[in-house]
C-alpha cells in the first residue's frame, strides 16, 4: 500500500527508533523475562502511547493508521514491547477515551497518555474467556459503593498497571445485562495482583492474575452505565482486533525480514547459494504475498475506523488473518533457518514464540469466524 507522505514520515520516524534502541533490548527481554520500562520511558517521549488520542488529553493527535503502523514497527524487533505497547493503548487508553466522562478522563486518561501511568483492561477469568457473558466477578452497590469480588486471570501489564479497566456483573445469571464496566487504581484497598504467568513467548510482557476481595469502588468509578459493560469491551476488543492485528503483522515481517537476510548470506552445505534455491524462493515469496495480504486488511480496518465507518467484520478479518498467516511465516522462518532457527543464536524461534498468542488473545481464531461470519450473515 502506497502511504502518505505524512504516514510515511511516521513509520520512518518509529522504524528509526524500533532498530536502534528496541531490537537491541528484544533478546534479553525475553531471556530475562523482563519488563520494558526504559523503552516505555522513551516511547511516552515520542508520544507513541496514545496516538490517536487528541492533543488535550495528552495524546499524539494523529490517527488510528499511525496507531498501528507503531505497533507494527516495534512487533516486528520485539513482540513483548509490542504487546505492551497495544495493550496500553487499546485496552487501557481507548474505553476511558470512548466512554469516559470528563472528570474519568482528567484523573485517568491524561496520565496514561502521557506515560506516567500504566494501563490495562480485565476482562479474561478463570471460567470465563471466550464467553465473556459467563463473567463471574461481581459487583454488588452497597450504599453509595460498589463492592467488588472475584478473579481475573492473564491480563497483560495486571501486575504493574496504575490503572485498569474492567468488568464485573451484578449477578451472574444476567449474562450480558448484568455486566458493568469499572475503573480501579493500582493500590486501592481489597484489590491487589495474583500471580505472574510464566509463558512460552512474549516473556518481556507481565501476565497476571487481578484479585478483589471486597473491593470497594466509588460510584464515580463506573464506566459508561450500569449494566452496558458489554457494550463497552466490545468496543473495545473491536478497536484492540486492529491493534493485535498489527503485531501478528510485526512479527510476520521481522520473520520474513530475518530470512531474507539469511538466505542472501548462507550457502548451503553443497556450496550453492540459498537464494538461487528454488524451494527457498518459493517459501519467500510465500511468505511476503502472505504478508502484505495481512497487511492491507489491517490498514483497511484502522481506515475505516478513522473514517467512523464500520469495521467490526474488517478488523476480525485482520486479526483473524495476521495472526494464522503470522505463525505459518515464523514456522516457515525457521525451517529456512534450519538447526540454527531452533536456537536463540537468531530471533526467528522468539518470533514464533511470541506469535503464537496472536491466534489467542482478543478472541481466538474460531471467535473471530463467528464475528465474520455473523455480520455477513446476521446474527
Amino acid at each position: 500500500m502506497i502511504l502518505d507522505e505524512k504516514h510515511k514520515e511516521f513509520r520512518k520516524k518509529v522504524k528509526e527508533f524500533a532498530d536502534k534502541e528496541v531490537a537491541p533490548r528484544a533478546k534479553e527481554l525475553d531471556m530475562n523475562s523482563e519488563f520494558p520500562w526504559d523503552l516505555i520511558k522513551r516511547m511516552a517521549e515520542l508520544e507513541l502511547l496514545a496516538l490517536y488520542v487528541p492533543k488535550e488529553y495528552g495524546g499524539a493527535g494523529l490517527d488510528v493508521f499511525s496507531y498501528a503502523i507503531a505497533v507494527e514497527e516495534i512487533g516486528r524487533v520485539c513482540g513483548s514491547t509490542g504487546i505492551f505497547l497495544a495493550a496500553h493503548s487499546s485496552l487501557g487508553v481507548y474505553p476511558v477515551y470512548h466512554s469516559g466522562t470528563e472528570e474519568q478522563k482528567q484523573k485517568y486518561l491524561i496520565p496514561m497518555a502521557r506515560g506516567e501511568k500504566i494501563g490495562s483492561f480485565g476482562l479474561t477469568e478463570p471460567n470465563a474467556g471466550s464467553d465473556a457473558a459467563g463473567t463471574q466477578t461481581t459487583a454488588k452497590l452497597i450504599g453509595d459503593k460498589y463492592i467488588v469480588n472475584g478473579t481475573k486471570r492473564f491480563i497483560t501489564s495486571g501486575g504493574v498497571a496504575d490503572i485498569i479497566v474492567f468488568t464485573a456483573t451484578k449477578d451472574p445469571s444476567l449474562g450480558y445485562a448484568g455486566i458493568s464496566a469499572f475503573i480501579v487504581e493500582k493500590g486501592t484497598p481489597g484489590f491487589s495482583p495474583g500471580k505472574e504467568e510464566d509463558k512460552l513467548g512474549l516473556r518481556g510482557s507481565m501476565t497476571s492474575e487481578l484479585v478483589f476481595e471486597d473491593c470497594a469502588l466509588p460510584k464515580d468509578n463506573l464506566l459508561g452505565k450500569e449494566g452496558e459493560g458489554f457494550k463497552v469491551f466490545m468496543g473495545t476488543l473491536d478497536g484492540g482486533r486492529i491493534s493485535i492485528g498489527a503485531l501478528a503483522l510485526g512479527i510476520a515481517q521481522g520473520a520474513l525480514d530475518a530470512s531474507v537476510k539469511f538466505v542472501k548470506e548462507n550457502k548451503k552445505s553443497s556450496g550453492r547459494l540459498m537464494k538461487k534455491m528454488q524451494s527457498i524462493q518459493s517459501r519467500i515469496a510465500e511468505m511476503a504475498t502472505e504478508v502484505e495480504a495481512a497487511r492491507l486488511l489491517i490498514y483497511q480496518a484502522a481506515m475505516l475506523k478513522d473514517n467512523d465507518l464500520p469495521f467490526t467484520k474488517e478488523s476480525a478479518m485482520a486479526k483473524y488473518y495476521a495472526s494464522i498467516i503470522g505463525t505459518k511465516a515464523c514456522d516457515m522462518a525457521i525451517t529456512i533457518h534450519g538447526m540454527l532457527g531452533l536456537t536463540n543464536e537468531y530471533p526467528v524461534e522468539r518470533f514464533l514464540r511470541d506469535e503464537k498468542l496472536m491466534e489467542i488473545g482478543e478472541g481466538t481464531s474460531e471467535i473471530q469466524k463467528i464475528v465474520i461470519a455473523r455480520q455477513i450473515l446476521g446474527k
